[in-house]
């Protein structure tokens, strides 16, 4: 075992640049503006919403660690970040998601100096996006179930894996990594490929929430959306 993570932790390319200090300048600014000082408190003080952030956090992480390498930079796998964000709120689960981002970038890709960079394209990002579709769902249409479930859910599940991959090929063709058609032909196109999963993944999760455990979703509620039925 010692030799293994010996070894592990050798082949770990721990040099950085400075768009990597400048994404950590970010982050952390990002980080102090949405500060979920009240959730935090709330979860700090509540023994099962404890439990819930790291199961939640353990799922997620290991949701990741199926993933499909294409190239350098180019990664491929599920997020479930909208069903994170439906469970604990955009802010917190921003937080919650940096666990993951963490261990992917030490453990998949290896390099760790890009933890800021996977976790403002990969998190921080999408989820705030995320967040924006949710909550123009819920201003303009029906506060129907199945609407809760097929727009925030699948509907949102799919824009996800948009949301991080589009602003993630256009960092990587801003590097000089690879140029737009060998993205596009090899990384874009792979959209809708993994966004139906990604929805289905999600809808089915908060689905399973609703009927089982609706008190774990952060402002679902039976009345809103069966309160004024007949």
């Amino acid at each position: 075992m010692t030799e293994f993570l010996a070894a592990h932790f050798a082949s770990i390319n721990w040099h950085w640049d400075v768009a990597q200090l400048l994404a950590l300048a970010l982050l952390l600014l990002w980080l102090w503006a949405i500060w979920p000082v009240k959730d935090l408190q709330a979860v700090m003080h509540n023994k099962g919403s404890q439990r819930r952030v790291w199961l939640t956090a353990f799922m997620i992480n290991g949701l990741w660690l199926l993933n499909a390498s294409i190239t350098q930079g180019i990664q491929l796998h599920f997020l479930g970040l909208v069903t994170l964000m439906l469970m604990f709120g955009w802010r917190l689960a921003t937080c919650i998601s940096l666990l993951p981002v963490l261990f992917f970038s030490v453990f998949v890709v290896k390099q760790p100096f890009d933890f800021a960079l996977y976790g403002l394209f990969m998190a921080a990002l999408p989820l705030f996006l995320c967040f924006v579709v949710y909550s123009q769902i819920f201003k303009f249409l029906p506060h129907h179930l199945f609407i809760y479930i097929f727009g925030s859910a699948f509907i949102n599940g799919f824009a996800s894996i948009a949301f991080y991959m589009l602003p993630w090929s256009l960092w990587l063709w801003l590097k000089g990594d690879y140029d737009w058609s060998y993205i596009v032909d090899n990384y874009l196109l792979l959209i809708p490929l993994m966004g139906f999963p990604e929805a289905l993944l999600n809808g089915m999760a908060v689905t399973l929430l609703v009927v089982y455990r609706p008190e774990w979703l952060y402002d679902y509620s039976d009345n809103t959306y069966f309160g004024n039925r007949s």
